[in-house]
């Protein structure tokens, strides 16, 4: 069954939905990308946390569409060094991100919650500053797409380049889901794209400020990302 014979919704049947990621596992990303803005037009958008693997998307759709959708999650935690790169890449790309947040500020969960909450229930803070903004904006939308390859960790090593996300309800995209750090790098520096500075000091994957850590070496790219706990995802690609 050809791919622009189906009619791709969340409720496509599993079948369906496994012959359009297959066809896309010998395809480029940009490939998977057109396909994106083709298929589901304004009812999709971009994701990124400004990331290696997000900035190379935003590279590629800036290529692709100049009326993409794109947004990030603002926790207020983020670093000065994230804001500098968003700052850079819509000059670099003439876009402009849409900033997605709680409205709960950090004083007010602070006073409600008590002061750090991040050290204490970390899951509770993502939920609230990632989890429950990121089911606002794609509330109406049919996709979206993100930028997690399948090497990244175990929750993700299973990823497929098109699939249902039962967790908001809707298709999710992973274009780069097959690729390796490698690729990203390359793709990196045989494009010139802007990335986040923090890479060049031993940062291997880069949040929010009081939950990343610099990797020693031979450790995971992640092992900064909540150092000390067992927690490794922020809840958005469980």
């Amino acid at each position: 069954m050809a791919i622009a014979e189906l009619a791709i919704d969340y409720d496509v049947s599993d079948e369906e939905l496994a012959v359009v990621s297959k066809e896309f596992e010998t395809t480029s990303p940009e490939a998977v990308l057109r396909w994106a803005f083709e298929e589901f037009a304004s009812d999709v958008a971009l994701a990124t946390g400004f990331g290696a693997e997000g900035c190379v998307l935003l590279d590629m759709v800036a290529r692709i569409s100049k009326d993409a959708r794109i947004f990030y999650l603002d926790t207020d935690l983020l670093f000065p060094e994230t804001y500098e790169l968003r700052d850079q890449l819509e000059a670099r790309y003439d876009i402009r991100f849409e900033r997605v947040a709680t409205p709960l500020s950090l004083d007010a969960q602070a006073a409600a919650l008590g002061e750090r909450l991040w050290e204490r229930e970390p899951d509770r803070c993502c939920r609230l500053r990632k989890v429950e903004p990121l089911r606002a904006v794609l509330n109406g939308l049919r996709a979206w797409i993100t930028a997690i390859r399948r090497d990244q960790t175990p929750v993700r090593a299973n990823a497929a380049i098109v699939e249902r996300d039962p967790r908001f309800h809707l298709i999710k995209i992973n274009p780069l889901a097959a690729w390796s750090s490698e690729d990203v790098w390359a793709y990196i520096k045989q494009h010139d794209v802007p990335y986040n500075l923090l890479y060049d000091h031993a940062y291997g994957s880069i949040g929010c400020v009081p939950c990343t850590s610099p990797v020693q070496i031979g450790e995971d790219s992640r092992a900064g990302r909540w150092p000390g706990s067992r927690k490794t995802e922020c809840g958005l690609h469980k």
